[in-house]
């Protein structure tokens, strides 16, 4: 039995949590996704995980990995430059592999013990020691800086939409799911395993994630580029 002391709290603010997406995000989801046109949101897809190339840096710098580091670093510079503020994924394209972390990452990495399950309103699934670890995510993203308020919050409100419209495809899994908090808390635990652990967890965790789906749907920021299986999914079934 997997352990989560806060249940009845977590599926209260779950279910909350679902209400709102079908409410408000989906439908501004799919309405993002009949307007624009393909080539348009994978820019801005890139564009977004562009931003978070400075703080993948920085994890993987804490995560004693300095090649990688430096590598989200020249990844970030080649974007910036000729993929045109990170609109076109210039470095993906020349052969730099993208090693996105998030400081809850690092912790999980450093040993720190990941504390019980818990579900944020309006945010979603995280264990206790990603949640203390978001505060890092946000102030180590570029954006936050960006002078214009104004600017900076209609672009993190595109910021959002457009990590909704990413995870269309995964609604069908959800709601095909006989118990979804279930789904939702599996799959984010052997996600969060498997990127701890760069792809290579221990044995007696491996069996818990067989796929990509998910990548996107627990990053915290949850904008990176690793689950390009999820948007061709999407795309294919335009």
């Amino acid at each position: 039995v997997e352990y989560d002391p806060l249940e009845p709290l977590n599926r209260k603010i779950h279910s909350f949590n679902m209400t709102m997406d079908r409410t408000i995000m989906r439908p501004v989801a799919r309405g993002y996704e009949k307007v624009l046109p393909s080539p348009f949101r994978r820019s801005i897809t890139n564009f977004f995980s562009n931003l978070t190339a400075p703080r993948s840096a920085l994890n993987n710098f804490l995560q004693g990995q300095p090649g990688r580091g430096f590598n989200e670093l020249g990844r970030f510079l080649f974007n910036s430059t000729l993929g045109v503020a990170g609109l076109f994924d210039i470095a993906s394209a020349a052969g730099m592999e993208r090693y996105d972390e998030t400081f809850g990452e690092t912790l999980g990495v450093w040993g720190v013990p990941e504390g019980p399950y818990v579900v944020i309103p309006f945010w979603g699934p995280n264990m206790l020691s990603d949640a203390f670890a978001l505060p890092v995510d946000y102030y180590s993203d570029i954006w936050t800086y960006y002078d214009n308020s104004s600017v900076r919050d209609k672009v993190w409100g595109i910021r959002l939409i457009d990590l909704r419209y990413r995870l269309l495809s995964v609604d069908a899994f959800l709601e095909d799911s006989p118990d979804p908090y279930v789904a939702v808390r599996e799959a984010f635990r052997q996600n969060r395993t498997f990127r701890v652990y760069d792809g290579n967890p221990p044995q007696e965790e491996e069996d818990f994630y067989d796929g990509e789906m998910f990548d996107e749907f627990f990053e915290d920021d949850m904008f990176d580029e690793q689950a390009e299986s999820v948007l061709d999914e999407a795309e294919s079934s335009e």
